[in-house]
């Protein structure tokens, strides 16, 4: 039988808490020490700027910079993942707003964590937040995988087949992002969408100029454009199917 339940998938990183404080600086720092060694073995441009560049074409290109490193540079996933994202002080560089438990609570149905981030640093992080026991099931990338081949966000593939599982037609769910190619994505399939935008401003994936045209924008595939989560909870009617 299909399930009526409401399902959210919520995004971790610029959604759930601030990553562009100081996270997501930290990770590209990582990403281009990886990529500038594996270039250079390579034989291929490692200079910083060389390596910038191509961290965010991949980016671009895939919806994740490992996609392209695995793909072109054959590079394992999981060394690729664990070098990313270590860090020597992770707690104290997370930046969160309060009330994020209260907000999951009052939002009606099944909760999904659905990050492109790896297990342990969206466990770790999910955690501290203190929000790890509501929801009922966290996906981090590495279980983002059809056919065997990873698919993480914005795949179509990856989220047709959560949808299957979960036995949820697309229009009772919710998707919950800071990334406008990953509610894009989800829109074509039916979902609903909710866009968080209060993050998006210190985003290196994002120039300042793109980032003050996106806060003006407000695309067809958003059904609800919202500054901070908590806000959610304010714009049911819209996000929350009723037949």
């Amino acid at each position: 039988m299909p399930n009526t339940t409401p399902l959210w998938l919520f995004d971790l990183d610029n959604t759930l808490h601030n990553a562009s404080h100081a996270i997501f600086p930290a990770i590209n720092a990582n990403m281009n020490v990886f990529m500038e060694r594996v270039l250079k073995e390579q034989g291929l441009p490692s200079d910083e700027e060389a390596v910038n560049a191509l961290r965010q074409r991949y980016w671009r290109l895939y919806g994740a910079t490992l996609l392209g490193m695995v793909q072109h540079h054959q590079v394992l996933p999981d060394d690729f993942l664990r070098e990313a994202h270590h860090f020597d002080d992770l707690f104290d560089m997370i930046r969160a707003e309060r009330g994020l438990l209260n907000m999951l609570k009052r939002l009606p149905g099944r909760k999904i964590l659905l990050t492109n981030a790896p297990l342990r640093y969206s466990r770790d992080v999910v955690r501290y937040l203190g929000l790890h026991r509501h929801f009922d099931q966290h996906i981090s990338i590495e279980s983002m995988r059809v056919h065997r081949q990873l698919k993480p966000k914005p795949s179509r593939q990856m989220l047709r087949k959560l949808l299957a599982r979960e036995r949820v037609a697309a229009h009772r769910c919710v998707l919950v992002e800071d990334t406008p190619a990953n509610l894009k994505s989800a829109k074509e399939l039916g979902l609903r969408t909710a866009w968080v935008t209060q993050y998006l401003t210190g985003n290196p994936h994002f120039s300042s100029a793109g980032v003050r045209r996106m806060l003006t924008m407000h695309p067809s595939y958003v059904d609800v454009k919202v500054r901070s989560v908590r806000q959610l909870t304010g714009h049911l009617r819209r996000l929350v199917a009723r037949a």
